[in-house]
Order: C-alpha cells, then structure tokens, then sequence
C-alpha cells in the first residue's frame, strides 16, 4: 500500500483492494461475492446502458475520536436506494444484504479507512445495475449489486470554506413529476452541462431553478440548498428535489439548537433576506455560500461578508460531523459502529 497524505485526499476515486457485488437473477438474490477487479462484464444489451436502469448510494465510514469504524444512518441510504429500485422498476436490495455488503466491503479494506483527525472518510458507492438484456423498452430480469470504497477529503476543493455560485435557469437537472426524487444517474448527467459551464466562468457550483416555473429554488448541483433567517433554518420542498440524508439531519440538529425549521417552497428573491446559506450532502457534509450570481439578469446575492461561514451553519457543520466521529453524543442513536 502507498504512502497516503491523509489531510490532502481529494474527492475522486481511489484504489483500493476489494469490492463486493451480488446478483439478483431468477427472482431472488444470492450470495455476496468478493471481487479485487475494477471491471464489471456486461452484456451489450444490458438495459443500465440503453435504458437508465442505474442507481446509486453515497454514504461514509468514519474512523471515529475512539478509534471505532462509525458508519452514518445507513439504513437511511438502504430505503433510500429502495426507493430508487422501486423508481425505476429495479430489483430491491433487501436492508440485511445492504448492510451485510457494506459493512464487509469496509472491513475488507479496513487500512484505507483515513485515521481520526484528518478531516477525511472512507467513501462508501453501492451501486445498482440492470445486467439482464433486453432490446425492447422493457425492465431487466437480472440486476447487479456492486458496493466499492475509496478514500476521500472535501467534495469542494475549498472544504468548509465559502463559495461562489451560479444560478442556472436555462437548464433543468429534473422534471416535476420525473426521477428527480430519487439517486439514479441520469439527473446527474442532465446537471453537467450547466455544472461544467459554470466551473469554466469561476464558480464551484450550480444552482438550479424548479423546472415548471423557473422560479423557485431547486437542487444546489449535487446537493439540497438551506438558507437561515429569523432563527429559521429553511430548505426547498420540490418533487424534482432529491431527498438528503444529511440535511434530513440538519433539521433535526437545528430543531435541537431550538431554530424553526421550514421545508416549502423558496423563491429566488428570497435570497436577499437570508442571513447565511448553504448546500449540504454527504459529500460535502456543509458547503457554505458566499455569493450567488444569476447567469442570466446578472443579479447577486452576497453572504459571508467577512470570509467566513455564518455562525449557525458553522455549529450545524461541527455538530453533525461530531456525532459523526465520535466528538459529541449521538442523541438520535444514528451511528451504528461497525464491529
């Protein structure tokens, strides 16, 4: 094994020696299989590459304060991933083959698990696939369940540090009755366009705006949107929005902290009046703002004003990433410790 700068990780993928995968086929699911290959054989008819029978997880292992192996409200990611399945018409993992996976995919590769204190995690990507063929436009027969991990630093380069982003309103990630509620690839590819757009004109990020109006706020690019004001933690309520585990958490910390919690409808001028705002995901965890520019009217909103992150979304961050290793109580019973 190389040599690892753990505090330098950045998000990408990342070798590591193992990953596990099980098939489904005949109506039922078999046994887990260990894999070292990094390579998936399909066949050229496989309804993942014609069709979008495709979804995907992201979770996190933590190396917590007691030296434990923490792994974050997975069985949120286990419904949740069930839930895209039933989306799309894909066979459902059941809970016990999730965790079953999960955990053996994070013992097997146990030494890329990044040690307590460097502001790293062990990335978690299950990852579901229609392997059975079919020409017609007809769900699979035979699906795949494949769980790999790679270590990782901060989603944005920037860490939890202010950045700016991009209001894009003439691209939509999801339709309102579509698949946007749910993790299946094909609303990430729908946001690359716009994301890269804006990466090349200087900002971290994109933020989308409701597909049917055009106006009110949607997904912040891979992540939900938050804004506070008024003692109030406020987060966009959309069909087209992808339910988050970690702003699910959010709200419960921030109820904790005695702020209001609103989950509605947030339309672009209400920008203006919040105090901070932010976008949070497993990935990034918390990703604080500190501009936003409309592509389109050039009009921006200024936060952070000192270059710093705002002083709630600051202790929402270090509480939930607390709980996470192991620093502070887990009062919700979320950490489940891998043994």
């Amino acid at each position: 094994m190389q040599n690892i700068e753990w505090s330098k990780l950045p998000f990408d993928y990342f070798k590591t020696d193992y990953n596990v995968r099980c098939h489904y086929r005949n109506d039922q699911w078999g046994e887990i299989e260990i894999s070292s290959s990094e390579t998936v054989n399909l066949h050229m008819s496989a309804t993942c590459l014609h069709y979008g029978q495709e979804a995907f997880e992201g979770m996190k292992a933590y190396h917590g304060k007691d030296g434990t192996i923490r792994l974050f409200r997975w069985e949120e990611n286990a419904k949740r991933m069930q839930d895209s399945a039933e989306g799309i018409m894909m066979a459902k993992p059941p809970i016990d083959l999730f965790y079953e996976m999960v955990t053996k995919v994070v013992k097997l590769n146990k030494k890329y698990l990044p040690p307590y204190g460097h502001g790293a995690s062990l990335y978690i990507r299950p990852l579901l696939i229609g392997t059975g063929a079919q020409v017609g436009v007809n769900p699979a027969d035979e699906y795949m369940l494949i769980i790999f991990v790679c270590p990782v630093g901060p989603y944005f380069k920037e860490g939890f540090n202010p950045v700016t982003i991009q209001i894009a309103n003439d691209y939509d990630r999801a339709a309102p009755q579509g698949t946007g509620s749910i993790k299946v690839g094909g609303n990430y590819a729908a946001s690359l366009q716009p994301a890269v757009r804006a990466k090349k004109e200087g900002f971290a990020s994109v933020l989308f705006l409701d597909a049917k109006e055009n106006k009110y706020l949607d997904e912040a690019g891979p992540a939900n949107f938050f804004g506070i004001k008024n003692n109030t933690y406020i987060t966009p309520e959309s069909t087209s929005i992808l339910p988050s585990i970690t702003n699910k958490s959010i709200m419960q910390l921030a109820k904790d902290e005695g702020l209001k919690v609103e989950q509605r409808k947030v339309p672009v001028e209400e920008l203006e009046e919040f105090d901070e705002v932010g976008a949070c995901g497993t990935a990034a965890i918390i990703t604080p703002i500190k501009k936003i520019v409309h592509r389109k009217t050039g009009k921006t909103y200024e936060f952070c004003k000192d270059g710093k992150a705002g002083p709630i979304s600051t202790k929402l961050y270090k509480k939930l990433q607390g709980i996470q290793f192991g620093e502070v109580e887990d009062p919700h019973g979320w950490v489940t410790v891998v043994e």
